[in-house]
């Protein structure tokens, strides 16, 4: 067993659950919040990398114990939205997913913002107003 798999004793056997396999669900039950455009390389990758579907275990770090687990998530989020909801939202989401597909606890769901996405859209609509006024 290496440092970053997770082996859990069955009757028939065991099971080795990578830690990038536990990053991807965290990843993956976040990134589909409301209100969270993406997710960021941390502080070593960069504030102004965010990441999408392709590589979803970026901007998720895991500590996983005996039969417990610790995550923490760097996140982007969407302007305009409250950010203390999609916090607690993203908490209970990757809390369920990874204890429902690994069977660890999780202990804590870390959230980290990162930044805040403005739409191009908007953006381009405000300078608009700004052009008229």
């Amino acid at each position: 067993m290496t440092d970053t798999e997770k082996t859990l004793q069955t009757e028939g056997g065991s099971v080795r659950i990578a830690d990038e396999v536990v990053s991807t669900i965290a990843g993956l039950a976040a990134i589909e919040i409301d209100g969270i455009a993406g997710m960021s390389g941390g502080i070593a990758g960069g504030i102004a990398e965010a990441l999408g579907r392709k590589n979803l275990s970026k901007g998720v770090k895991v500590e996983v114990g005996e039969e417990e687990v610790i995550v923490d998530l760097y996140i982007i989020v969407n302007y305009g939205v409250r950010i203390p909801d999609v916090a607690w939202n993203a908490q209970e989401s990757v809390k369920k997913a990874v204890e429902s597909m690994t069977g660890l606890n999780v202990l804590k769901v870390n959230i980290h913002v990162q930044g805040v996405y403005f739409p191009k859209k908007d953006k381009e609509a405000a300078e608009e107003d700004q052009r008229v006024k």
